[in-house]
């Protein structure tokens, strides 16, 4: 997927960048950059993009994003109000692959960190077994000076590196394009879809938003995804349902049109298309 490339501010006095925020809304945007990113949600919720990826992000997830691999966090309507009564609480690290020296990731003993560097490009949930780690590690490197923080950051990737299974977030298949000149295009269709992709999606006002016909916005749209709409809108909708169907507080039924589907037939088929069971299995064999 094609996206607006995004310069970070450098700083001079560290190798790496770590920062904590309350503003959702500098996340707010579809762009990739040189740097990984460590992104910890201590607090907040809402719908990442990242590469082919959509899925729901919740208060405690840490997710490590590639090099220039594109990313989109559009955080719940609750988190951007002024007032908010519960603001977001979000740490983020940025560093490059090679921020500590080619020779150093070059070396034998950190093979493993070169891997995780070359996996990270499909994007990376943590477990919860990592997460409880490296989120108190992201918080000493906060609060960290000299050479503590590349220790701590150290720390991290080890941990992330050890796992058996990592949770990689976008297909085998997807391939990083870069630089878009319609990036804007691609940021408005993202918001869009993300606000509304539980309701009926309105092709024309969709392409409207982009000042561009619905056939051609249907090709462009397809060209930079590698999938339609209406198959975009069906996996969207059905890791909906997944995560609705994990947290076991509503029936089958509800879970169908909470998640975009506007009858059962479609979404019991749609559902056991993707996943290879139907939605009650899938939610039995989860609890």
């Amino acid at each position: 997927m094609k996206a607006q490339l995004l310069h970070l501010n450098s700083n001079l006095e560290y190798s790496f960048s770590a920062r904590r925020d309350n503003t959702p809304q500098y996340h707010n945007r579809w762009h990739y950059h040189e740097e990984l990113e460590l992104i910890y949600f201590a607090k907040g919720s809402g719908t990442q993009f990242i590469g082919d990826s959509v899925r729901r992000f919740e208060s405690g997830d840490i997710t490590l994003v590639g090099s220039n691999l594109p990313h989109y966090w559009l955080f719940d309507e609750m988190y951007l109000q002024e007032d908010a009564l519960e603001p977001a609480d979000i740490r983020v690290l940025h560093f490059k692959e090679n921020f500590w020296g080619n020779e150093f990731i070059n070396l034998p003993e950190n093979k493993n960190i070169k891997d995780l560097m070359r996996l990270s490009k499909r994007g990376i949930s943590l477990s919860e077994a990592s997460r409880s780690k490296s989120a108190e590690l992201i918080d000493r490197i906060l609060n960290a000076a000299n050479t503590l923080r590349i220790i701590h950051l150290l720390a991290i990737l080890l941990c992330i590196s050890e796992e058996e299974q990592p949770d990689l977030l976008t297909s085998p298949t997807f391939s990083i394009q870069l630089q878009d000149p319609d990036a804007n295009r691609m940021q408005i269709a993202m918001q869009y879809i993300g606000e509304n992709y539980r309701d009926q999606i309105r092709l024309e006002e969709l392409a409207s938003l982009t000042g561009m016909t619905p056939n051609s916005f249907c090709r462009y749209f397809k060209s930079q995804i590698g999938k339609t709409l209406f198959q975009f809108l069906i996996e969207m909708r059905v890791k909906t349902a997944c995560n609705l169907l994990l947290e076991n507080k509503h029936t089958v039924k509800q879970i169908c049109f909470e998640a975009g589907f506007q009858n059962f037939s479609s979404f019991h088929k749609y559902f056991k298309n993707l996943t290879g069971t139907t939605p009650l299995n899938f939610q039995r064999s989860k609890t």
